[in-house]
């Protein structure tokens, strides 16, 4: 069974024992998070697709760590005026697996 979800403003196709990593929740690790926002569930013939949400259908899921992603670095150069500037980025995520798919 395979479900769409929507946490952080992004979609993420998810099956039971999948590892995702998401926009930060504020869930410490080994805890659990639900996700009640469900766009789609496709089981072989049993599909629902909902508009825009699936009602009564929420995936489980187990924190397991907090982090930052790696480094990038924005560079902005602005020709002939002497004017440049350098700045680094890194997205704290949090990395989720799958545990349920519950109807």
């Amino acid at each position: 069974m395979k479900a769409v979800i929507v946490t952080g403003g992004k979609q993420y196709t998810v099956a039971e024992g999948d590892v995702i990593y998401v926009e930060k929740l504020g869930a410490e690790a080994e805890s659990t998070v639900t996700f009640d926002q469900v766009l789609a569930v496709v089981d072989g013939g049993n599909s629902q697709f909902g508009t825009p949400m699936v009602s009564g259908v929420t995936v489980e899921g187990k924190v397991l760590k907090n982090g930052r992603g790696k480094k990038i670095v924005v560079f902005k150069y602005r020709p002939k005026k002497d004017s440049k500037s350098m700045r680094g980025h890194r997205q704290p995520y949090t990395k989720v697996e799958i545990t349920k798919i519950a109807r």
